[in-house]
């Protein structure tokens, strides 16, 4: 498929992980790519590996905590393609030293708190208010943003992370609302575990458990976030908008004894006579 032929997509986040994979899906569906990152030597090398398979994809330098640094990317990407119609907000705050010091609320940094909301919230808002412009002119555009499945339910760690993503969940939203008569569409992408460099390197202990309450035989790939991103961005999801997406295998979707039942229940097939 070739969904996107004739279209030109800026990609946040797209040193590894989720945002690579779908440069490099979005690029075989015909797209043009833009793949920004603070790690621009890690984007580039993706890039140069779809040029290689005869795509089109460059490179650009992006901090989200500098918004000089998101307009230069605007304006560059335009002076480069002329327009483009998708913006993937993917990059976020996610390094090692942000995650281990994002601790429950009696011991939370202020400062911890307020640079992952200034990185992964403030970054995607100015991200879409100076893309905006651009995106209305094209007249059907799209933008997609990733959350995560803990801007939706509870857990004992990364309070800054979950709730800087429960906060791109309602921008999102109102992004939609704002600017959907105008050919805007807006949705987010709600990944659960997805197996990556980072998470093999700090939740590897985890994967027997996640895996345990998933509804999937696996846990979730970054090339699973790529195929949805790539339906959001195509004309064959015109028609949604507004919308939390969970790429998640299902672990959203079902009471927390699940798991922990489901052997039972087998052990208690009836003998087929």
């Amino acid at each position: 498929m070739r969904r996107l032929e004739g279209k030109t997509a800026i990609i946040t986040g797209t040193s590894g992980g989720i945002g690579a994979a779908t440069a490099r899906r979005l690029a075989a569906e015909g797209g043009q790519v833009v793949l920004a990152d603070i790690n621009v030597d890690g984007a580039e090398a993706v890039a140069a590996e779809i040029r290689a398979k005869g795509g089109d994809a460059i490179s650009h330098y992006l901090d989200l905590n500098d918004e000089a640094s998101i307009k230069k990317l605007i304006d560059d990407t335009l002076a480069h393609y002329g327009k483009f119609e998708i913006l993937f907000n993917n990059a976020a705050d996610t390094r090692v030293e942000t995650m281990v010091n994002d601790a429950a609320v009696e011991y939370m940094d202020a400062d911890i708190w307020d640079n992952v909301f200034r990185i992964n919230t403030r970054g995607t808002m100015l991200m879409i208010k100076h893309a905006l412009p651009t995106l209305i002119k094209a007249g059907s555009s799209s933008i997609i943003n990733t959350s995560s499945g803990a801007s939706l339910r509870a857990d004992l760690f990364r309070v800054a992370y979950a709730c800087s993503k429960g906060a791109v969940n309602v921008l999102t939203e109102y992004v939609a609302a704002q600017y959907g008569k105008k050919g805007v569409r807006c949705n987010v992408v709600s990944p659960g575990l997805v197996v990556t460099e980072n998470t093999r390197e700090g939740q590897a202990h985890n994967f027997a458990l996640y895996e345990s309450h998933h509804l999937t035989p696996r846990l979730g790939e970054p090339d699973d976030l790529a195929a949805m991103v790539a339906l959001l961005a195509s004309d064959d999801g015109k028609f949604i908008t507004g919308q939390i997406i969970p790429v998640d295998g299902g672990i959203s979707t079902h009471f927390p004894h699940v798991a922990e039942t489901r052997g039972g229940i087998d052990a208690q097939k009836p003998t087929q006579n």
